[in-house]
């Protein structure tokens, strides 16, 4: 069964900042790099416990996106109940670990 994947208005937001960031829509490469990643996110609504929890929190998982240096955490929890995933939080794989109100 697959499950809804939410995108919470912080990682809307960090969509948005990455987009501008990588400069996607001036730049063919950059475009699908960005487009592979949306991908990898709404692919978690069919395999959403194959990334690992996350140090900072065992309630939460992270998916990775990119290779190094340009590794992408995509920081989500699954809500089993509800057959549901929700994206917290998208941020640079070498940013320091987050806090709760860091995904809040």
């Amino acid at each position: 069964m697959a499950y809804l994947v939410r995108i919470a208005s912080r990682a809307e937001r960090d969509l948005e900042l990455l987009y501008q960031q990588v400069s996607a829509a001036d730049s063919l490469a950059a475009r699908r790099w960005y487009e592979g990643l949306k991908r990898k996110v709404l692919s978690l609504s069919l395999h959403p416990n194959r990334s690992s929890v996350t140090p900072e929190n065992n309630k939460l998982r992270h998916l990775l996106y990119g290779r190094k240096p340009h590794t992408y955490r995509v920081i989500y929890r699954v809500d089993e109940r509800l057959k549901r995933v929700d994206v917290l939080h998208i941020r640079h794989g070498a940013r320091r670990g987050f806090r709760s109100q860091d995904v809040a």
